[in-house]
């Protein structure tokens, strides 16, 4: 306890992480407050319950505005997607990837090309939310013209996600960790004490006590799992040459490449879940004139449905190739290790090495893909062993798996600030476990 204490005193006597600590804080606390202000025109009572199926999901995501019809309802989920469709571009479309390869400049363009397709992405699911959503006819006041209400709405969804969009950037360039993951797990918390309450003493009671007590320790070792996935790393051995500079040995010792079994963190299930959406917001404006859409429509609108589970574990383990593919290049580590006298014991510098990189990213992210679809889908089987169905979203799946690595990915940039000022890490060992002091290649 007094490492804690100790630990939290030097972390606020850095000024920088302690503004960055208390501008995240800030900017969180804007969205949530944004997060309860209600579309004009809509009465709060008269809303359609969201608790169940993938609305339920998304609701969870967003931190319940999805059902208060807020004007965050949409969230930061348009602009997820609009980033898939710009990512893929990147490796379809010549020209996009021409400014991907520009640098900063093209990384600017990028951005201003994905802010103009997240305001259209928006304006259209936001006509699918107030048409097709939990905004039932009553819940819109009579003295509202409806035409009216449908061009202010998604004007409002607009500017809320925009909004959000700017709040997400806002953490990741004065706060700490990255800002759209960031607003995603606080909606995740927001609704876990709900659901905890729920679990544990309206529906369980005193009369199921063990079986609380066996889903406590459940959750605890899915987490211990869940935390392995993502701090795994498959380490590649490298040896410097030795260099002899006015009579001192310089190099020769052995470093490391650490290469992360899940080097895409959470985005592969980021982007999953946006896209899982879809079926049910498409499905719902034409299954009263089709029978197909109809059936779509009820397969994904059930989150516990094989299909909607088969079809989210073949998106992640697609995404977290896709993702892994365009963060990691082997090429470049290939490069910056010929250039810096470096090289792979047994295998040849250059080309060789980054074939050989290549190749033991492609073995460790197939394994990581698959473990991730697996922890991802854990929420079916949790609701149908019998945990409640708010609080099954917990036992894996989109909640746990970004709460982890968001969690883990902000303790490790606070840790990098205690350290660099020479102060003792927040892990006993003085670094957190997955980091290696012995890095070769970033």
């Amino acid at each position: 306890m007094k490492k804690f204490i100790t630990t939290i005193k030097n972390i606020f006597s850095i000024e920088e992480l302690r503004n960055r600590i208390l501008a995240t804080l800030g900017f969180l606390v804007i969205f949530r407050l944004g997060s309860f202000v209600v579309l004009p025109g809509v009465d709060p009572t008269q809303l359609v319950d969201a608790d169940g199926g993938i609305f339920g999901i998304l609701n969870s995501l967003l931190g319940g505005s999805f059902s208060r019809a807020s004007i965050f309802g949409l969230g930061i989920m348009p602009y997820i997607s609009a980033s898939i469709v710009i990512q893929l571009m990147t490796v379809a479309v010549p020209s996009f990837q021409k400014m991907q390869k520009e640098g900063e400049s093209g990384r600017k363009k990028l951005t201003q090309i994905t802010r103009v397709l997240t305001i259209l992405v928006t304006l259209a699911q936001s006509f699918g939310y107030i048409k097709t959503a939990i905004i039932a006819p009553g819940a819109v006041s009579p003295s509202v013209d409806p035409t009216l209400f449908m061009v202010s709405s998604m004007i409002l969804l607009t500017a809320g996600t925009m909004f959000c969009m700017w709040l997400g950037e806002k953490i990741t360039d004065k706060g700490i960790g990255n800002g759209i993951s960031m607003l995603i797990m606080i909606g995740i918390i927001s609704s876990l004490p709900a659901a905890a309450i729920n679990e544990f003493y309206v529906t369980n009671g005193l009369n199921r006590a063990l079986f609380s007590l066996v889903e406590i320790v459940a959750l605890f070792f899915v987490v211990i799992v869940t935390v392995a996935l993502v701090q795994a790393t498959r380490r590649i051995p490298v040896q410097y040459a030795k260099q002899v500079v006015g009579g001192k040995v310089y190099g020769g010792q052995r470093q490391f490449i650490p290469l992360k079994v899940n080097a895409s963190g959470v985005m592969p299930i980021i982007f999953a879940q946006a896209l899982m959406i879809l079926p049910t917001l498409i499905g719902q404006i034409w299954a009263e004139n089709s029978d197909f859409w109809l059936k779509v429509t009820q397969a994904f609108v059930n989150p516990f449905s094989w299909q909607y589970n088969l079809v989210f574990a073949l998106l992640i383990i697609a995404f977290t190739f896709f993702y892994t593919a365009i963060t990691v290049n082997p090429s470049s580590m290939a490069d910056d290790l010929k250039r810096n006298g470096g090289f792979v014991p047994g295998i040849k510098p250059g080309k060789p090495t980054s074939d050989f990189i290549g190749d033991v990213m492609d073995k460790i992210t197939l394994p990581g893909s698959i473990f991730l679809a697996i922890i991802a889908i854990l929420p079916t089987f949790a609701y149908n062993a019998g945990v409640g169905q708010s609080f099954s979203y917990f036992y894996g799946g989109t909640s746990l798996l970004i709460m982890v690595g968001v969690i883990l990915d902000t303790l490790q940039q606070i840790e990098s600030y205690l350290l660099m000022r020479h102060y003792e890490g927040m892990m006993k060992s003085g670094k957190m476990r997955g980091r290696s002091q012995n890095m070769a290649v970033a």
